[in-house]
């Protein structure tokens, strides 16, 4: 499992630090479960689970895809708890400036996002 914790941290793109502050735990910690010096205890791995949205069957036993299917709403509320965790003051007043904006405001905003999109 330490492994699969190690290759989930780099498919994230975190940080020891970053991945450990998002689970609540030191990059001490992440460090040390990444070197085999520590077991995860089988709370934690839910935890982890839980936070990034990881198969359990993957994590425990490397079965199956890493991480879980989550239809647009689910993808949505796992998008919205990590803003909300974030430090990312920038994303946050962005949404809560976009929220306050009248409809046909909000119609010119979603037409560039649109666009952008199509050029991506």
């Amino acid at each position: 499992m330490n492994e699969r914790i190690k290759e989930l941290r780099k498919a994230l793109k975190l940080s020891q630090d970053e991945f450990g502050r998002k689970l609540g735990v030191t990059r001490g910690a992440i460090t040390n479960i990444e070197l085999n010096k520590t077991e995860p205890k089988p709370l934690f791995a839910k935890h982890i689970c839980e936070v990034f949205d990881v198969s359990e069957d993957w994590l425990l036993t490397a079965q199956g895809d890493m991480f879980l299917h989550l239809d647009k709403d689910e993808e949505f509320d796992r998008i919205c708890a990590e803003i909300e965790l974030s430090d990312d003051d920038f994303i946050k007043n962005l949404l809560r400036s976009y929220w306050a904006l009248e409809e046909n405001e909000k119609a010119v905003i979603r037409k560039l996002m649109n666009g952008l999109v199509e050029n991506m």
